[in-house]
């Protein structure tokens, strides 16, 4: 177990050696999340386990942290706490993803060194929504909130154009 991550990995050698990856990623690291993202501080806990199921290279751990995403109806700042468990089959080729059990989803490695970073950037920007929102109507809020200056005046109805055959019919003069 590392104490501190590192930036690169080999994924197939650490599969090998049964090896662990725990720490943290900040979050202002992962550049594709930056146009979602209200406030980039804080970071992403992660804790990776690397093995082989018969011949499987496989990757399972969970990612843990709450992201402060940019709600897209009032783009106000929305709390979003993220647990997510990762279960990846490394594979070098489609082939290979065909044939991967249904609870795994592919990686595919075509290097030996791979950003760490990537890795867990993909797994969030998989699972956050595509219009992250609060939970409760944030624009009716907003309305109420802040003062309409032409709601303050009397409500003026407009003038009928029919008013005068109305008072012609009254006073009979036709």
């Amino acid at each position: 177990m590392l104490a501190r991550l590192p930036e690169y990995i080999d994924p197939l050698h650490l599969a090998d050696k049964r090896g662990e990856l725990k720490g943290q990623i900040p979050v202002s690291s992962l550049d594709r999340l930056a146009d979602i993202l209200f406030d980039d501080t804080g970071a992403v806990a992660v804790e990776l386990f690397f093995g082989r199921e018969g011949r499987l290279p496989k990757i399972e751990g969970q990612l843990e942290t709450v992201l402060e995403l940019k709600c897209q109806n009032c783009l106000q700042a929305v709390q979003w706490p993220v647990k997510h468990s990762v279960k990846l089959g490394l594979v070098t080729s489609i082939d290979q993803a065909d044939r991967l059990p249904e609870d795994y989803e592919p990686l595919l490695v075509n290097e030996e060194k791979i950003p760490l970073k990537n890795i867990v950037e993909d797994e969030l920007l998989l699972i956050l929504p595509t219009f992250p929102k609060h939970a409760h109507n944030c624009l009716a809020q907003e309305f109420v909130n802040k003062e309409d200056p032409l709601q303050t005046e009397q409500p003026t109805l407009p003038e009928n154009p029919f008013s005068i055959l109305a008072k012609l019919k009254k006073t009979g003069d036709l």
